[in-house]
């Protein structure tokens, strides 16, 4: 009986044509966490009270109406749409800096598409850059912290993607993977994974040697040992090192070959 005398309340303000009544209704249920139903009074009477006093606030939290239902997109839609409105306002910071987050929030797993975490970085970072000071930098830091990791990830295993194409020992496969490897080394020169990509790139040059034309022979294997020297230079204790002499000695053995 009670929650049917609740949603009837909400009924009868919901059609009401007081707009002051409705909003007021929509601050007492976002105040009680009841988001959905703060987003539908505030939805209604927005176009009625633009450019008054009371819109600035009702904007605000209607984007964080959308935030709290998990609707990331539409909350981070509101929040720009807000500080683009009201860029002078005391909510203005927050506003910008929601604009991010919530796009952050909306970010999936790193085997998706990653459209809204390229955005959410956009966005994060531009608000640190505006709002140096902000309390909100060290959230919006650690948001974007997590969302490179994600990238990282997303480019590391498209990487090994492409390599474990190489059973179909065509060049084409070997080269795109040499692509990916060069890129993921001058997008994340820090990566806990270069060593990994670096030695995959030794044994990718290799296997491309080996498939290659006869022409092309001598200068891929003389590179997979440039890339074996390049290696050993940073990492002389890898868990790789014993694959990567083994090709390294191989790779001189074929150039021997190919000079007789």
């Amino acid at each position: 009986m009670v929650a049917l005398s609740a949603c009837s309340d909400f009924r009868k303000i919901q059609k009401s044509d007081d707009w002051e009544k409705k909003y007021n209704a929509a601050i007492k249920y976002y105040e009680e966490e009841e988001y959905y139903k703060s987003s539908i009074l505030f939805e209604q009477i927005l176009p009625i009270i633009k450019g008054s006093e009371k819109a600035e606030k009702a904007n605000f939290l209607y984007g964080y109406t959308y935030y709290y239902q998990g609707q990331y997109l539409l909350a981070s839609h509101y929040f720009k749409t807000f500080y683009d409105t009201y860029n002078r306002s005391e909510f203005a910071e927050e506003a910008r800096f929601m604009h991010g987050y919530a796009l952050y929030r909306d970010s999936p797993r790193y085997n998706l598409e990653q459209t809204s975490t390229k955005q959410a970085i956009v966005a994060l970072q531009s608000f640190i850059n505006r709002f140096p000071q902000s309390e909100f930098v060290p959230k919006a830091t650690s948001a974007l912290n997590d969302l490179q990791v994600k990238l990282e990830k997303k480019a590391y295993e498209k990487c090994l993607l492409y390599y474990k194409l190489k059973k179909y020992q065509t060049g084409e496969y070997l080269k795109a993977a040499l692509v990916a490897f060069d890129n993921f080394q001058d997008d994340y020169p820090d990566s806990k994974y270069v060593e990994e990509i670096r030695f995959l790139e030794i044994e990718a040059t290799y296997k491309l040697a080996e498939v290659s034309i006869f022409s092309k022979k001598k200068e891929r294997y003389s590179e997979a040992i440039r890339f074996y020297e390049d290696f050993i230079e940073t990492y002389e204790n890898s868990e790789y090192l014993k694959k990567a002499e083994k090709i390294y000695e191989n790779s001189l053995e074929e150039l021997r070959s190919l000079n007789i």
